[in-house]
């Protein structure tokens, strides 16, 4: 975890957001989807609050709208779920624009989408403003079992370097007169992807006996060892305890 690893979610920026350590944002969007997930469905407005959280957080970290948004459309299939469920659920009945739907249906609609939405726009945000090194270490600041910090951080390391093999692939294919039109050429589809699975497990081999050549013994070194002052921890902390404070009148009200 020694190099930097840009991601697409992340937007390089300078503000107060961006500043925080990882672990803390971390720590903060995990308490703040518990909230969520353990607000009333049926107080509505508790969720336009949580919306309203999230979007300070995004104006203070300088994260456009747009750019949001776009990276919300991830939740297609959970919406797609949200909307077939008053057609298929049980129980009461009600007639929206000459639909038969289900009551129940309705409120589980609503309870996927709300929730689901903010805590997808809540990760969205972390991922904007950290990048995916500081991700890993903010895991292993964490606690997180050392031995999945570092299968995480092999994917990432070695999900571009088989998208590049891909890539060189693709294009060694074309550069042949290859095209890809129907059922025909999966055949050769097959083969590459063969070929890509063996180039993976030979790369990793030598990798692995590089790294034990080195001195690898099961546990990475710490190379940077992040920390967070009272006043860091308590600005992250400001949404899940704003967020809290709604769920609780949530509650009561």
């Amino acid at each position: 975890m020694g190099a930097g690893h840009a991601h697409r979610l992340y937007r390089h920026g300078h503000s107060p957001v961006h500043a925080l350590p990882p672990h803390t944002k971390l720590a903060a969007v995990l308490c703040f989807v518990v909230v969520v997930v353990s607000t009333p469905r049926e107080a509505m407005w508790a969720f336009a609050l949580y919306a309203v959280l999230l979007g300070v957080v995004a104006a203070v970290a300088r994260v456009p709208a747009g750019f949001l948004l776009k990276r919300l459309l991830i939740e297609i299939p959970f919406v797609a779920f949200a909307v077939l469920m008053p057609f298929v659920a049980q129980g009461e009945r009600v007639d929206v624009l000459g639909l038969s739907l289900s009551v129940n249906g309705l409120w589980g609609a609503w309870n996927v989408l709300a929730k689901g939405t903010l805590g997808v726009a809540a990760s969205v945000l972390l991922a904007s403003t950290t990048e995916l090194r500081e991700l890993l270490l903010g895991l292993q600041r964490l606690k997180l079992p050392p031995l999945l910090v570092q299968i995480a951080s092999f994917m990432i390391r070695y999900g571009d370097v088989i998208t590049d093999e891909m890539r060189r692939m693709k294009i060694a294919r074309e550069s042949r007169g290859f095209e890809a039109r129907g059922v025909r050429q999966w055949g050769v589809l097959a083969k590459s992807a063969g070929a890509l699975f063996i180039r993976s497990y030979e790369r990793g081999e030598r990798v692995h006996l590089a790294m034990v050549s080195r001195g690898y013994a099961g546990s990475m070194p710490v190379i940077d060892d992040i920390s967070a002052s009272r006043a860091q921890w308590t600005c992250a902390l400001a949404l899940p305890l704003t967020a809290l404070v709604v769920c609780l009148l949530g509650w009561t009200l």
